[in-house]
This record gives structure tokens, sequence and C-alpha cells, in this order.
């Protein structure tokens, strides 16, 4: 057999030897879906890539360090940093944007509920997609429900909180999400939902004002139109009044 002309190379399989996060955004571009910082780009995800994303982004944060001028090789207490932040970005701060959905499992409205429910105060452990600093604060949900809605428990709505806010967020966009979610979830007659949290990039940095919150709402449906049933909603938060 002869050999082959000097210089000549085997091609490579297409994407062979590309970082993992270059061929999930190959995906995401062809496909034209965004992937800001509060989306979820799990279905572009193949199985085992998430792993290799972990890696790489640990080379990237020792970098990072390695710019700040942290000796992470005989600094004991910095020395596995990279990958304790690559876990905690990947498997908890942000996990909203690498895995779907959590199941929700759906009832009928047998009973033909509609009268107000309201489920909160539910945590809100985020970060802000400006500085990535903690977010951290309480959700109330109401739904005013009707006899098409989707009954669900009082636990999917944590799960849904939870993957939501599992991203670097802001906090006017987080709660207008949310609404969307359980809006397509439950089809009710009306929902609020409330949001109140301290922000560390006020606290922390900037102007470290140690007390001041945001609050803010979204009202769907007939929350909208029914100022009683509003007033009704922020009468009952629990926790807060």
């Amino acid at each position: 057999m002869s050999s082959p002309p000097a210089g000549a190379m085997t091609p490579l399989p297409p994407d062979q030897g590309s970082p993992v996060s270059v061929k999930i955004r190959e995906r995401l571009v062809a496909a034209r879906k965004r992937f800001h910082a509060n989306d979820n780009i799990a279905q572009f995800i193949e199985p085992g890539e998430l792993a290799q994303l972990l890696d790489e982004v640990e080379v990237k944060i020792e970098g990072m360090l390695d710019s700040l001028v942290i000796d992470t090789e005989d600094d004991h207490n910095t020395r596995h940093t990279a990958r304790r932040m690559a876990k905690m970005y990947l498997n908890e701060v942000f996990k909203g944007r690498y895995v779907p959905a959590p199941p929700i499992t759906e009832f009928p409205n047998a009973e033909r509920l509609n009268e107000l429910m309201i489920v909160g105060p539910l945590t809100v452990r985020s970060a802000c997609s400006h500085h990535f600093c903690p977010v951290i604060g309480k959700i109330w949900i109401g739904v005013l429900p009707n006899e098409h809605t989707n009954v669900i428990g009082l636990s999917k709505y944590a799960r849904l909180v939870d993957w939501i806010m599992g991203r670097p967020q802001i906090q006017e966009e987080a709660v207008v999400q949310l609404a969307d979610l359980i809006m397509e979830k439950t089809q009710p007659d009306g929902l609020a939902v409330m949001m109140e949290a301290s922000h560390f990039c006020m606290s922390w940095r900037g102007v470290r004002e140690m007390d001041s919150k945001m609050i803010n709402s979204v009202m769907r449906g007939v929350f909208l139109k029914d100022s009683a049933l509003r007033r009704e909603f922020l009468a009952l938060l629990p926790g807060r009044n």
C-alpha cells in the first residue's frame, strides 16, 4: 500500500477535537435558538457532554484564578477551587440552564375548584446576570383555577421555581418566565406571582446597602382586571404581613 503524500493528513471527523462548549453553541446557532444567561439549553446537550463541559469549565476557571495571581498549586485552600466552582455553577447554581424541566404530574380539576389558592413562601436561590452575585429571597404564587385547570402538587411549584431561578437572572425577567411556565402548565383563570429578594450585587459590592430588597409582581388573567382579587392575594400572603 502506497504511503500518503508528504504533508497529507487524514481528515478528522466533524467536530472531533472541538471543545464541547463549541459543539453545543454550534447546535444552538444552527437551530437559531437563543442562549442567553437565563435560557434553558438542555435539549442541545447530548448524553455525557455535561461531564465534558464540567472539565472544560474547570480549566477556564483555573485560568481565571491564575490571572488573579492566586497560587492554586501551593495554597491548600484554593488547590481544588476551580473544580469546586465548576461543579457549583453547572450542578447547582446554574443547573436550570442545563437540565430539562422537572416532570410535573397534572390532575384534572374534578371538584371544579374556583377559589383563590396561594402557595408560598417558596425559597429563591439565584444569581444576578450582571455580577453573578447571589439573589436570595421568597416567592408567592396565587392561582385562581377554573373547571379546566390542571391541578399540580404543591411541591411541584417549588420545583418549577428552582428550575427557573437556577440560572443567572434579572428579577423582573425571572418572575415573567415563571408566570409563563405556570400559565402553560395549569391554564388557570388568573395567576399572580410576587417575589421579594435581596441582591448581593447591592449588599456585597457597589453601594453595599445591606437592608435593601427588590419586590415585584406579575399578574395574569382576572388578576389584571379584578382589583379586589389583587388586594385579597396581597393581604393573604403568608410570611409577609
